[in-house]
């Protein structure tokens, strides 16, 4: 008996979404993309994709999109990340009743919020859930919800660090190391103590990708963590940009006191200071149950990833090479 190959994607315009619908593409899938405004689309965002105007926070609209889908990937967040309280858990109890209703597994890009970074430095499966964000409580109510409805739904949750790459936008790396759309001048590094984990979005979404290719060796619940790259010393990242660049770019600190201030009036500035401490005290992702799954994780040279990366926000003037150690 063939096997259904079709997945809707809700949040297929963003970073993590798109990544995962071209993988989706690539292997062979039919992907569905729900989107509020198909004006707003791009003749790149459309190549291969369905398009079915809707919104997630209406039921119907994610139920008759999900018709006929054997996998729902739920990559959408509310719009500009506010309002967090009130949209991100109707919009999973709407993806929750669509896949029930079709029969389809929900597949979640999961992250590292959920857990207190101070107290829990390896992520694996069975490390407890104890945030000490707001942001980070939902996204366990979030994943309660999935596991609930487990196994008359099933899900697949992979969990990873920021994201760079091609199509990360909306990244610590692209919005605050580097300035998009011009040459480096200097590199901002968040980062208050060595290491941090990172996730270059290419591999994560191709990870997704042959992990959905073999629906049968999922649990009904399966919870994953992607590895991806562990800048042990708080380095690697930095290096690999001045490499790109063929510069040594002065490095500056991420005004994180001006964040904490200009917090008290909430806004951008108060979710970001409350992920302060994933910058203080790094995790590292337990990948063993995935490396299981897969036989290894996808994974780009750091070089070819951050060259890659740049390239695509317009920060390069000139071709990349290795940067001489000697050079000053």
């Amino acid at each position: 008996m063939e096997r259904n190959r079709t997945a809707l994607v809700l949040g297929a315009t963003g970073g993590i979404g798109g990544g995962i619908a071209a993988a989706l593409l690539r292997h062979g899938w039919r992907v569905r993309g729900m989107v509020r405004d198909a004006a707003k689309l791009t003749p790149a965002s459309q190549a291969g994709i369905e398009w079915i105007t809707g919104d997630a926070m209406r039921r119907d609209d994610v139920v008759r999109a999900a018709q006929g889908a054997s996998v729902i990937v739920h990559a959408v967040n509310p719009p500009g990340y506010r309002n967090w309280d009130t949209l991100v858990l109707p919009m999973i109890d709407n993806t929750i009743a669509a896949a029930r209703a079709v029969g389809a597994r929900i597949v979640l890009p999961g992250t590292i919020y959920n857990f207190d970074p101070a107290a829990t430095p390896v992520i694996g499966t069975d490390s407890a859930q104890r945030p000490k964000s707001r942001k980070g409580l939902i996204r366990v109510a979030v994943e309660e919800r999935l596991r609930q409805a487990a196994p008359e739904v099933p899900a697949l949750i992979l969990r990873a660090g920021d994201y760079f790459g091609p199509g990360a936008r909306s990244s610590w790396f692209a919005q605050v190391m580097v300035a998009p759309g011009r040459p480096l001048r200097r590199i901002v590094d968040p980062a208050r103590s060595p290491g941090h984990s990172w996730a270059y979005l290419p591999d994560l979404a191709e990870t997704f990708a042959r992990l959905l290719d073999a629906p049968e060796r999922l649990r009904p619940f399966e919870m994953l963590q992607f590895e991806g790259v562990c800048d042990h010393d708080g380095r690697q990242m930095v290096e690999a940009i001045r490499r790109a660049t063929g510069r040594r770019l002065r490095v500056f600190a991420f005004p994180w006191w001006l964040i904490r201030a200009a917090g008290l009036f909430g806004g951008f500035p108060r979710e970001a200071a409350e992920i302060a401490p994933y910058w203080r005290h790094p995790v590292r992702l337990d990948n063993a149950r995935l490396v299981d799954l897969l036989g290894e994780e996808p994974r780009t040279p750091l070089d070819i990833a951050v060259t890659e990366t740049l390239a695509s926000l317009g920060c390069l003037d000139r071709p990349a090479r290795l940067l001489d150690p000697q050079v000053a």
